[in-house]
């Protein structure tokens, strides 16, 4: 029966989500974690980072299978349709932000074996606007909240402008200080996870636009488009 299928589909939205919430609030925990243990030189932290990544696979694995049972088994509606697209794109998303929270604990592994560089620019800053991004991209999508994801993209830009402060100062280090070369290397390379972690959040808010307004607006395509107002969302 019609009205079977669509129970069901909707159940399985329903799990989706959850699993999805899930997997963002482990996802954030982690970058969290690894923040902190830069920060804080704690080994203890970047353990727990590097167990939790696992949690993470699994769920992204979990949430894939569901969305392509969903796809299998309904005849999902477009706005559907465009759910179950933008979960799996999320889920890829959040496992790579997992795994730039990784290379971050790790990067913090090799910095405690050096003396600390200090102070550390702006990373800390990075790490703050960065988890931000990553919070708000997941709330957009939970609240089909487009205009939260625009401002998610929006932000993009400062992060950006971190990164290329912080690359800036770490090549003067290298060049001014002796025995910075192997701290600022490993430093370059947390700026550039939590780079990575911004633009993995841009994604994500990208894809809540296109799912909750049907707008493309990758590569600045459509970014002045005025959502229509109405429409069912499940």
């Amino acid at each position: 029966m019609p009205g079977e299928h669509h129970r069901n589909l909707h159940d399985q939205i329903s799990v989706i989500r959850i699993r999805l919430l899930e997997m963002g609030a482990q996802v954030e925990t982690m970058l969290a974690t690894a923040a902190r243990a830069l920060v804080e030189r704690d080994e203890t932290l970047i353990d727990e980072v590097i167990t939790q990544d696992n949690r993470v696979d699994r769920l992204e694995v979990e949430i894939d299978d569901e969305c392509h049972s969903a796809l299998a088994r309904n005849q999902p509606t477009a706005i559907d349709m465009r759910f179950l697209v933008a979960a799996m794109k999320i889920t890829a998303d959040l496992e790579r932000i997992a795994d730039s929270a990784v290379n971050i604990a790790q990067a913090a592994h090799q910095l405690n074996a050096e003396a600390p560089l200090l102070p550390y620019v702006d990373l800390p800053e990075m790490a703050r606007r960065a988890q931000q991004m990553v919070h708000d991209a997941l709330d957009s999508f939970m609240e089909r909240d487009a205009a939260l994801a625009r401002e998610v993209c929006a932000r993009d830009d400062e992060i950006d402008r971190l990164y290329h402060g912080v690359f800036a100062e770490m090549v003067d280090r290298m060049g001014s200080e002796a025995g910075a070369v192997r701290p600022a290397v490993h430093l370059l390379l947390v700026a550039r996870n939590l780079e990575r972690i911004a633009d993995h959040a841009t994604n994500i808010a990208e894809d809540v636009v296109y799912y909750v307004e049907a707008v493309d607006i990758r590569h600045g395509g459509a970014h002045a488009v005025v959502p229509s107002p109405g429409g069912r969302t499940p």
